[in-house]
């Protein structure tokens, strides 16, 4: 009886292989309504939480025996796990890392996933949109801060980078299966479905009005203590809200920024001149995280 993880496809030129490649392009990502999922942390959070859509589990004889929950789990859910050489796993994708799968695409609908939000015990709470990212790292990165903040759902607006994009994917480390990324649509419909919904919509930008450090001096103040006429002169972080995060190069233009109902800076003590997207992003949806704490208990 030959042993289960003897490799079964060992010809790195096949059209198989190729056809794998492909996906790591837009055009073959768009024609068959795929995606490439790279690593060992990525391709584990596909398979427990979106086991469902994904078409193939590819895996090195050694990977296997260093991941064994990912192949149990895998085969748990019935997906199909195929044992490759390492030359196979590296001719699909040279950041497999000796894992990979094949997931079908999901591109959800903004208001669906708001609807979706609004049906939890809190309703939405917090959303990040990227408005205008190209920056595959940068992007990923954010949806991963905004899982890690408790973010209810990411938007990808105008002309972002596309979120199946290899790197987004791998930056996301797992993150792109925990909540909804919508992308597709445009600032100004984003922040009239964000306000339909009820949320506070606050763009960062190194120019703010606000400082960040004041609205979470005053987060809730007046709802928890009585009137206090700072706490009514900013926005409420304790609120639902939504933060608009601009291109990294040239930031949030006017119009972008005369969307919002407030436009807020993270502070910056140092010498540092400013900080990057990413960077930025994380420090805001965390302080709206922590405004957020007594509702979320």
């Amino acid at each position: 009886m030959p042993d289960p993880l003897d490799p079964t496809l060992t010809n790195p030129r096949s059209d198989r292989v190729r056809a794998v490649r492909a996906l790591s392009g837009r055009p073959a990502r768009s024609r068959h309504g795929q995606l490439l999922v790279e690593g060992p942390q990525a391709v584990r959070e596909a398979v427990r939480h979106a086991a469902a859509r994904v078409r193939d589990l590819y895996v090195t004889p050694s990977a296997a025996q260093r991941y064994p929950e990912i192949v149990a789990d895998a085969r748990a859910a019935a997906l199909h796990v195929h044992v490759a050489t390492p030359e196979v796993l590296a001719a699909m994708s040279p950041d497999a890392q000796g894992v990979l799968a094949v997931v079908r695409e999901e591109r959800p609908a903004l208001d669906d996933a708001l609807a979706t939000a609004a049906a939890g015990a809190a309703g939405p709470l917090l959303v990040a949109v990227l408005a205008t990212v190209r920056d595959p790292g940068n992007a990923g990165t954010v949806i991963r801060a905004a899982d890690a903040a408790g973010a209810d759902v990411v938007v990808l607006a105008g002309d972002s980078v596309d979120v199946h994009n290899p790197k987004v994917v791998r930056s996301t480390a797992g993150s792109l299966f925990h909540l909804p990324v919508v992308s597709g649509v445009a600032l100004d419909e984003t922040v009239d479905a964000l306000r339909t919904a009820g949320l506070l919509v606050l763009a960062a930008d190194g120019a703010g009005d606000h400082d960040l450090d004041d609205l979470l001096d005053v987060a809730g103040r007046e709802s928890a203590v009585g009137p206090d006429s700072r706490a009514q002169e900013l926005p409420d972080l304790a609120r639902p809200t939504a933060w608009v995060f601009g291109n990294e190069a040239w930031g949030l233009p006017e119009q972008d920024r005369a969307l919002a109902d407030a436009v807020v800076r993270v502070p910056i003590r140092g010498r540092a001149e400013s900080l990057n997207l990413a960077t930025a992003a994380t420090v805001c949806l965390y302080a709206s995280g922590r405004a957020h704490r007594g509702v979320r208990r």
